[in-house]
């Protein structure tokens, strides 16, 4: 049995997949543009992520990518007002999208069990604060930073560099006094990586969920999706969901998406064949 722990609650992921409904506190976010920055609007995408079967809930107020700098001040006044709310709302734990250990300290402090760090853990005191919290992470793989433009990435043996990186980042966070079920892993798609690199990432969803973590994947109307397929940012869902059921079908146990209503049917439908399978056996 597999198991991945979400503050006091422990979910058996042994063939469940669950759905992270991701909500982007920032003007500038690369696929809605800022429609969800007013608190209020927020709160109501928020409401719909989680009627449609959200099982957490991901808020971030800074975009991986580059663009205008957002000092710490700024990501704390975006993104803990929206966890307090989020908390007080609903039951569906809630995740903070950030790498600044001092921003996840203050979103524990107002609800958030889930530090979402793509830095990889950057900030040396970042897998403390998430302990002292009890905060689950998830540690994401990526070449360079956040914000830094990577537009040439070389990698020598990419799935051993990439699995050697989360392998290291996993045991540094147990060290911290996290539980092997409390770190999540994320080849970190896009980030630091071509769009074939990406795609042999995603391939390889099951030798990295043999490593023994819970795996996250992030794929959802990503660059590399729309430069395999030719795909514009609003022509990708089909695409998402397909990413969503590989991943799935592999090995993965979260899936960070924007559609959360079709990713969470197609979850559903994996798990029940993973069970029909295993029920067979």
């Amino acid at each position: 049995m597999q198991t991945l722990r979400l503050g006091e609650t422990v979910h058996d992921v042994t063939t469940r997949c669950l759905v992270m409904g991701i909500l982007n506190r920032t003007p500038d976010s690369f696929y809605d543009k800022g429609a969800t920055f007013e608190l209020d609007l927020l709160l109501r995408r928020a409401e719909q992520l989680v009627a449609e079967g959200a099982d957490i809930l991901d808020v971030g107020g800074v975009k991986a990518g580059p663009g205008p700098e957002v000092g710490e001040a700024e990501e704390l006044d975006r993104v803990v007002p929206a966890i307090a709310a989020l908390t007080e709302r609903f039951d569906t734990p809630v995740s903070a999208d950030t790498w600044r250990a001092s921003v996840l300290d203050e979103s524990c402090r107002a609800g958030a069990i889930v530090g979402n760090d793509i830095s990889g853990f950057a900030d040396p005191d970042y897998l403390e604060v998430a302990a002292r919290h009890g905060a689950s992470v998830v540690a994401t793989h990526i070449r360079l930073a956040p914000r830094v433009p990577d537009p040439e990435p070389h990698y020598d043996d990419l799935v051993g560099e990439v699995f050697t990186f989360l392998l290291d980042r996993a045991r540094r966070a147990e060290q911290a006094g996290l539980a092997r079920d409390q770190v999540m892993l994320d080849a970190g798609l896009d980030l630091g990586k071509t769009a074939d690199q990406s795609a042999r990432l995603l391939g390889h969803s099951a030798a990295l969920a043999a490593l023994g973590y819970p795996v996250l994947l992030s794929a959802s109307n990503k660059t590399f999706l729309g430069t395999l397929l030719d795909l514009a940012i609003d022509e990708r869902r089909d695409a998402s969901l397909a990413a969503v059921a590989y991943g799935a079908m592999h090995g993965c146990r979260v899936v960070r998406v924007h559609d959360v209503a079709g990713s969470t049917r197609v979850a559903r439908m994996v798990q029940a064949m993973l069970e029909a399978s295993v029920a067979k056996a």
